[in-house]
This record gives C-alpha cells, sequence and structure tokens, in this order.
C-alpha cells in the first residue's frame, strides 16, 4: 500500500512515479472468493544468462529484468505500455494486503506498484511498472506465476529461438470485429493509433511467414474495420486496421500452457450508432447500399465564452466551480493522496507533475490544505482542491492558470461585456441569398431565429430571393442554414401491382330415358279382356320444355318425348354434348328413348393492373380508373338515377427516411362490376378489393403488401329414389355434377426515389 507522508515538503520523481501513480479503477480490494486468483507476491529482480535460459526468458548481454508475480492460480492477463510504464492487468484476481509497494531500483525497472480493483463486477489486479529506461517486455505464464521480462531496447538478445506468427485471421461481430493473432510464443507489443482512421499493432521478437505478409479485406462485412494489412518493417512486424473514426481498439493477450499466445483485437463503437463525418457531420443512417443516406450538419454556433477544455493555444476557457470534466466524468490517472496542513501550492505541483499538465498560480493564491484520498482520478483531486479553496482555473491546452474564482468572474464578465459590444459597434452587411427549391417565406421564418437584434430579413417574392442584413458572423450562419435546407425535396415512384388469378373446372354429367308401351286392337294386340281391352303406359318425367335434341333424325324437337327418368347435364350451344337414341317397334307398338349428356369446363383467367404514380416526399397522391354504374332509385319525387363508382385507385403518401429508406401509407381499391350478379331490376352488383397499410421499404425494393386465396368446391347427385341407390344399374338413375373454382389475389408494391443523389446528398 501506499506510503503515508504528512506535510511533505520535497518529493523526488522517482517517489512520484513508483508510488503514487496507479492505475486501479477502484479503491476498495476484494477477499479471494473459491476460484478467484489470489496475488501472494510480487518481486522484482535481475536475470543472468543461466537464469533466463533457466526459465525461458530472452539472453540479453548484462541480463534481463524480471517482474515476479506469485498468484494461487493460473492467471490471465492484458499488458499495455502507458506514459513509459508497462501496466499489466491480472483480471479475476485480488491481492493480499502484505504485498506492498517497490520503490527501489532494480535493474531497468524503477518501482513497481500492486493495487486491487474492479472491472466488470470481477475483481483486478493492476501491476504498475515504472522503467528508468526505454525498455521492451514479455510476459509469459508459468503455473500459477506471471513473469514479466524486460531489457533495454539497445540490447540484443543473445538466443536464436523466436516465436513465430502462426495465422491472422478476422472475425465480424454483432457489436464488434476482431482481428486474432496466433503465434506460436510470447513477442513484445505496443498499440498506437497511426491516424484518425487507422490502428497499428508492432510486434517484436517474432517472425512472418511470408504467406502472411498480405491485405485482408472485410468490407464486404460493413463493420467497424474494413481492411486489416499485415508486413515487415525495420525488423517489426506491423498491423494496421482501417476503421472508422469512432472506433475505439483494445488487444488483450491468451497465454497458453503450452508457451504460445494468441492476441486478440477488438473494435468496438465509441459513440451509440452514428459515425462522424470529417466536415463536421454526423451519420444519422445508413443507405440501402450500406453508404451515407442523411447527414446532420452543424451549421451555426454561437461563439463560446466559456469553453470547459481545449486543445487550441489560441482559445481560453472560463471556469469557477464548474468541474474539469463535464458531468463527473474525469479520465485521469488515479492516485492517492495523504497530507496534513500541507501547501496549496506544493499540491499543486505535485498533480501538474502526476497529470503532465503546467500550473501557473496568481499571486494571491494561497493556504494550506488537508488531504486524504485513495484511487481517484488527478483531475478530480485537482477540481476538489480548487472548490475546498475557492478558487477557479483557466485551462488552455496543457496550460492551466489557477486564481481566486472571484477574480475569474471579473473575467468572464468583462469578456461577456466585451462580446456585446463587439456585437453593437460590428458593421452592418447586406447579403442576396437566392432560394431555387423551397419557398423564400418559409425559410425566412426559420432563419429569423438567428439574427441579431440589429438585423432585418425581407424577401423578393418574383426572383424567390432572401434580403438580409446582419452582422458578417450571423449572415454566414444564416446563408448556411439556407443551403442546407433548400435542397431538393426527393420525388417518390410508387409502381402496384394487382395479379388476379382465376382457375375453374365444372364436370356435369345426366340422362334422359323413357318410351311407350301400347296394347290394343289398332295396333294388332289386344288385351283380350273385356276390360281393360286396351292398355297404354308413358314416361311423365317431360314437359314442354324438356330437351329433345338428337332423339329423332327428322326433328329437333319432339312434343312428347315420354321420359320415365329425366336428369339432363346442361348443354348447349358451346357447352358440353349429348347423344339420343330413339328405339321402336313395328305399328310403334314398343317405342324406347334414351338420351346421354355430359359437360365438362375448364378455363384459367389472370387480370394484371399496374397504377404508378411519381409524388414528391410528404405529399399525398391519387390516381385512378373506373366506370361510373348508373342506379336507379324511386322517391317521392319519382325516379332518380345516382352513380356508383367501380374503380382501380392507388392512394399514397410516402416519406424517405434518413438512411434511404421509404415509409408510407398505401390504400389500393380494385372495384368491378359484376352482370352475373344482379338485382331485381337487373342493377349489377360491385365486386370490392381494398388493401389499406403502413410499412417502410427500402429504395427499388419489391414487397408483397397482402393477398387473398379463396377456393369454392362443390358435388351434387340428382336421382330418383330407391332406383338410384341400386349399385351399377341406379347410374342410369342419376345425375352428378362436380365444380372447383380457385381465385388468388396479390398486391406488389415497389417504390423508387427518382432523384435520390441530388435529395440525399449521396
Amino acid at each position: 500500500m501506499p506510503a503515508k507522508r504528512r506535510a511533505p515538503k520535497k518529493l523526488t520523481p522517482l517517489f512520484m512515479s513508483a508510488v503514487m501513480v496507479t492505475g486501479s479503477v477502484s479503491p476498495f480490494a476484494f477477499a479471494a472468493p473459491g476460484g478467484t486468483n489470489h496475488v501472494k507476491k510480487v518481486q522484482v529482480h535481475v536475470l543472468d544468462e543461466t537464469a533466463a535460459a533457466a526459465v525461458g526468458a530472452p539472453k540479453v548481454k548484462g541480463g534481463v529484468t524480471e517482474v515476479e508475480v506469485v498468484g494461487t492460480s493460473t492467471p490471465a492477463y492484458t499488458a499495455r505500455v502507458e506514459n513509459g510504464r508497462v501496466i499489466v492487468d491480472v483480471t479475476d484476481a485480488d491481492v493480499d494486503a502484505s504485498v506492498s509497494a517497490i520503490t527501489a531500483k532494480v535493474g531497468v525497472v524503477g518501482g513497481v506498484m500492486t493495487q486491487s480493483a474492479e472491472s466488470g463486477g470481477k475483481p483486478l489486479t493492476r501491476v504498475s511498472i515504472a522503467l528508468t529506461k526505454e525498455s521492451t517486455y514479455r510476459v509469459r505464464v508459468d503455473g500459477t506465476t506471471l513473469r514479466i521480462w524486460l531489457s533495454p531496447t539497445d540490447s540484443v538478445p543473445t538466443n536464436s529461438k523466436g516465436t513465430a506468427v502462426q495465422d491472422v485471421s478476422f472475425a465480424h461481430e454483432a457489436n464488434a470485429d476482431k482481428v486474432v493473432v496466433k503465434m506460436s510464443g510470447s513477442a513484445t507489443y505496443s498499440s498506437s493509433a497511426a491516424s484518425a482512421s487507422k490502428s497499428r499493432i508492432e510486434l517484436s521478437g517474432a517472425t512472418l511467414p511470408e504467406d502472411l505478409e498480405r491485405v485482408l479485406d472485410v468490407a464486404a462485412f460493413k463493420g467497424l474495420v474494413t481492411a486489416v494489412s499485415t508486413y515487415r518493417k525495420d525488423g517489426k512486424i506491423i498491423l494496421e486496421a482501417d476503421r472508422g473514426v469512432d472506433v475505439t481498439a483494445e488487444v488483450k493477450v491468451d497465454q497458453k500452457t503450452d508457451g504460445s499466445s494468441v492476441l486478440v483485437w477488438t473494435f468496438t463503437r465509441a459513440s451509440s450508432d452514428s459515425k462522424l463525418d470529417p466536415k463536421n457531420s454526423k451519420v444519422t443512417g445508413i443507405g440501402a447500399d450500406g453508404g451515407v443516406a442523411k447527414k446532420t450538419k452543424t451549421i451555426s454556433k454561437e461563439a463560446s465564452l466559456f469553453v470547459e477544455e481545449t486543445n487550441d493555444d489560441s482559445a481560453s476557457s472560463f471556469l469557477s466551480s464548474v468541474p474539469m470534466q463535464a458531468g463527473g466524468k474525469y479520465t485521469g490517472r488515479r492516485i492517492d493522496l495523504d497530507f496534513k496542513d500541507a501547501d496549496v501550492h506544493n499540491i499543486l505541483r505535485l498533480l501538474a507533475d502526476v497529470g503532465k499538465v503546467n500550473i501557473v498560480t496568481a499571486d494571491d493564491v494561497s493556504g494550506s490544505v488537508t488531504i486524504k484520498m485513495k484511487n481517484v482520478p488527478w483531475d478530480q483531486a485537482l477540481d476538489v482542491v480548487l472548490q475546498a479553496k475557492n478558487l477557479g482555473m483557466v485551462r488552455t491546452g496543457n496550460l492551466i492558470r489557477v486564481a481566486k474564482a472571484d477574480a475569474l468572474e471579473k473575467e468572464r464578465e468583462m469578456a461577456i461585456a466585451k462580446k456585446k459590444q463587439e456585437l453593437e459597434l460590428a458593421p452592418i452587411e447586406t447579403r442576396l441569398i437566392p432560394v431555387s427549391y423551397a419557398d423564400a417565406a418559409a425559410l425566412a421564418t426559420k432563419a429569423a431565429e438567428l439574427k441579431s437584434p440589429r438585423g432585418s430579413i425581407t424577401i423578393d417574392e418574383r426572383t424567390n430571393v432572401l434580403i438580409v442584413r446582419d452582422v458578417a458572423g450571423n449572415l454566414d450562419q444564416i446563408e448556411a442554414l439556407v443551403h442546407s435546407l433548400d435542397t431538393q425535396t426527393p420525388e417518390v415512384l410508387i409502381e402496384a401491382r394487382i395479379v388476379e388469378a382465376t382457375s375453374r373446372y365444372l364436370r356435369d354429367v345426366g340422362i334422359q330415358w323413357g318410351g311407350d308401351v301400347t296394347m290394343s286392337s289398332a295396333t294388332g294386340n289386344p288385351t283380350g279382356l273385356a276390360f281393360p281391352s286396351r292398355v297404354g303406359m308413358v314416361g311423365g318425367a317431360s314437359d314442354q320444355l324438356t330437351p329433345t335434341a338428337g332423339l329423332s333424325p327428322t326433328t329437333n324437337l319432339i312434343p312428347n318425348p315420354n321420359f320415365a327418368v329425366n336428369l339432363p347435364a346442361t348443354v348447349g350451344t358451346g357447352a358440353g354434348g349429348g347423344i339420343g337414341f330413339s328405339l321402336g317397334s313395328i305399328n310403334n307398338i314398343v317405342n324406347l328413348n334414351v338420351r346421354l349428356t355430359a359437360a365438362e369446363t375448364n378455363g384459367m383467367l389472370r387480370i394484371i393492373s399496374s397504377p404508378r404514380i411519381l409524388t414528391l416526399d410528404n405529399r399525398e397522391a391519387t390516381i385512378s380508373q373506373g366506370t361510373m354504374i348508373p342506379f336507379s332509385q324511386i322517391s317521392a319525387q319519382g325516379v332518380q338515377t345516382t352513380f356508383q363508382e367501380a374503380k382501380l385507385a392507388l392512394v399514397v403518401k410516402p416519406h424517405v427516411t434518413a438512411d434511404g429508406s421509404i415509409a408510407m401509407h398505401v390504400r389500393i381499391n380494385r372495384d368491378e362490376p359484376d352482370f352475373n350478379q344482379t338485382s331485381a331490376r337487373g342493377d349489377p352488383t360491385i365486386l370490392k378489393r381494398q388493401a389499406e397499410t403502413d410499412l417502410l421499404v427500402p429504395d427499388g425494393s419489391t414487397v408483397v403488401i397482402g393477398g387473398i386465396f379463396t377456393r369454392n368446391t362443390g358435388r351434387s347427385l340428382d336421382q330418383v329414389p330407391f332406383f338410384g341407390s341400386i349399385p351399377i344399374i341406379g347410374i342410369l338413375f342419376q345425375r352428378r355434377r362436380a365444380s372447383d373454382t380457385r381465385s388468388e389475389l396479390v398486391i406488389f408494391l415497389t417504390p423508387r426515389i427518382v432523384n435520390r443523389a441530388e435529395a440525399l446528398g449521396k
């Protein structure tokens, strides 16, 4: 634990770097639960070439410095270089209270601070190693011991055994991209940002096969990383990743028990889900093809008098009681402080040394401070000290000026008064701003909020031009606003396709048969009885409308066919067929008439309607085509004729979203008269088909917004009682009908942005 000092007058640089600066994130230590690694000992020593060979360390002339972290289980760790220090985080591990800071200089190590912290709800032990000279490091897991080997950069390893890179692969996940590097051993690495859109890792002490010296093009994944390059340069292996400007990178090394290691380079998005544009723009969506659709732009920004922090040396900021980090989010390195009645100047000097900033105090800053803090960011400690002494600060880059809060407040008021005076004395300019696509009157209302009290805006309706008078700064803001809003309104072409398909099958099979038998003296076959001396029998299932075509070769209509079974199918011109048989005897004693009829219909009907219309964004459009059908209505005033419309209509109101898709409300009607089904007066019924919905469709995509499928099947049997139920013979007493009708209605919709490039700025 850090040593406690009271009223220190002088602190050596070694003590400050090794003891005061820590990298933990919580001031609490955790007791080791079951399964948690428990760090029991941390020690530093120098290994000669023989000792280095025994543990597998690189053999370096003059020896290698080893930091040994001894735990109770196999450690998992991450390592990095930060501000000239080697930071090793042992995850899921706490540290024993007996482990203290090492302040003695051993080899290239100037001091070691070990402290418990917390990460993601799990304990974490951070080992911070201060260096006395520029060095390289290697980390190796040896059972339950973590060995950190450090050697000066100007030393040359004497062993020939090296680490080989075995594979470099890329993995795309939902919220992160990963580059995985598999190595046969351990290698020293350092990570940095090569540019605003590139990250770099340098591997030392490793070799790269020729087949892995390549560029992985991963742009097709449309993730955070577009390409990963691996190559050799100046004896080092360089890994470069092309990424977005708001993407952060994190490196973790997993040391295997067999001596191999896996380096995982993870890329995550720093902000929520928006990409920063190089021209001070922020992307609000991704287009259908993965590109930028609409952007939000900062077109007006007031000159701020109270910027909290800036890296621009020409700008200044005024802070009194305002914290250095907005919202209390402090990012400085964490430190421990324990002082009683310490001079405030010494405290400020200490914080300046830790924070790598320059602090200048005013002449009226004085007093002493009693403070005890553990594991707090240095910038938060600075804010607390200033607030306790009623002090404020002005920060410009890495230069901080500390003075009384009252004095800084007076400076602030003077700056405000000066700004107001400059605004009141600034010359007035007149600028003509042409408006091409929008209404100048509508834009004048929006631009009026940006003008100063001395400004004015008028409109020339003939030329659609804004005439603006104001100071130069406000004119620039108004012009930027007008140019941003004066863009082409997206035009959307909506094409609907209504497809109707109907299939119909009908089969009808019937029979007609009958005749007559006569026994009389006229026909020569009397009965021989007194009564009845004459007998006649005829079929009685016929009338004047009974179809008899085909029963006689000389006439198509027989007045009295005498059918006993009259169950014909519906046949006639253009439908079905029939055949008739007429059998008789001499003198027409016995006559038999038979007529077989059958009809079958099989057809398909397909109707395609394709209305389309072009409209502006957020404007409702309608297109229709139809028929006005007259209907007669009888009332007290007499007969009146009204008209009912049967039409094909498309009504749509589209809205182009920020990502280039189209949200719209759609209503489609297809009505048609049906003259097969009429009223008592002969008026046709109207078949209605309608779909109304709200949907979101990518530009140029076709979607099915609805469909209806119906099927009607039927079977009927007409027969003579009893006789029609007799097997086989019953066919002579039956009429069979079967029908199957199917219909399907499907509605397709395809929206397209006609002027996408001009309206969305792509």
